[in-house]
């Protein structure tokens, strides 16, 4: 059943990079219970706009939990702590009348704050470059049953493959590392025989360059794992490890 809240949001907001930033408050009234986070955010800034003030700024795309364009850090969890749910597909049922939300950006040295809510994850971009591809000629798509995976690594490579790159494993990590999406990109590749052609250079590169990125060093504390809306395991960075060993050696 629909209801309607009042609430205080507390957002970061932040002019520029140089700018220093700070929490603003703000209260948004007849919130629907029906209406996603984000649509939340629309209504505010449809008023802030009405009022000639600047509208919140934040990133969002296909709002439908796929792209993973959107990230805020919603009362200290990445994402709002929702079991396998992006801000997008937040719903505003899960808050409280008259509750206080606090609102910030990432948390990372990699990901520079543009503006507000806004972010630069441009460092996964260019890890991604730096090895998350098959390179090899592959000619036309061949016929399904032609390259015979075991069912078992089919099935984990496709779970890898479902991680969005929408950086909360670094927002929730206390040492800001982003091992669990360098893992996953790894670990679809490296599971598949397509992929195991150019899997030591693709481990060698790709960590290599999130090191060049300023991410912090995974020690396991598993914050990863808990707010990733894709539940990606954290078995994709000890597979990330195993394959950056043995590219090491040979």
């Amino acid at each position: 059943m629909e209801k309607l809240l009042n609430l205080t949001l507390k957002i970061w907001r932040q002019k520029n990079a140089d700018d220093k930033g700070q929490m603003v408050a703000y209260e948004v009234k007849d919130i629907s219970t029906e209406m996603s986070f984000l649509e939340m955010l629309d209504v505010l800034n449809e008023e802030l706009t009405l009022k000639g003030e600047d509208p919140v700024e934040f990133d969002s795309d296909c709002r439908e939990g796929i792209c993973g364009t959107c990230g805020v850090v919603i009362n200290g969890i990445a994402h709002g702590g929702y079991k396998a749910t992006t801000v997008c597909q937040l719903h505003m049922r899960h808050f409280k009348d008259g509750q206080t939300i606090f609102i910030e950006p990432w948390r990372a040295k990699a990901f520079p704050v543009i503006k507000d809510l806004v972010v630069d994850r441009g460092a996964f971009d260019r890890i991604m470059a730096a090895g998350g591809y098959i390179s090899v000629k592959t000619g036309s798509a061949a016929e399904a049953n032609s390259i015979l995976i075991p069912k078992e690594d089919a099935d984990q490579a496709m779970d890898m493959a479902a991680c969005i790159g929408c950086g909360a494993c670094v927002a929730a990590c206390p040492n800001a590392s982003a091992s669990l999406f360098v893992g996953a990109k790894i670990s679809q590749l490296s599971l598949l025989p397509q992929g195991k052609v150019e899997a030591a250079e693709r481990a060698r590169n790709m960590v290599a360059q999130m090191d060049d990125e300023i991410f912090g060093s995974c020690t396991n504390i598993q914050e990863c794992e808990a707010v990733c809306p894709k539940e990606i395991s954290i078995s994709a960075i000890a597979r990330m490890r195993r394959e950056y060993v043995k590219a090491s050696v040979k």
